[in-house]
């Protein structure tokens, strides 16, 4: 098959390219930070902060944009 034949060049084509990285010793980390976590916790939000930058109207609405993805 077609694809079979495709798929054999390209092995063959990637394990040449393979051939050519050279030989690498082992990456140590030099402090032990990796993949740390740390304490779920939520900010106080301030709404007069939060609301600063929003676009209200004469009445006192807040103006937001429709999503495009909606109907």
């Amino acid at each position: 098959m077609k694809i079979e034949k495709e798929a054999e060049i390209i092995l063959e084509k990637f394990s040449k390219a393979l051939q050519d990285i050279p030989e690498l010793e082992e990456t140590y980390y030099l402090v032990d930070n990796v993949n740390l976590s740390r304490e779920d916790c939520g900010e106080d939000k301030n709404p007069e902060k939060i609301l600063r930058n929003a676009h209200i109207d004469e009445q006192g609405h807040l103006v937001t944009e429709k999503g495009k993805w909606t109907k």
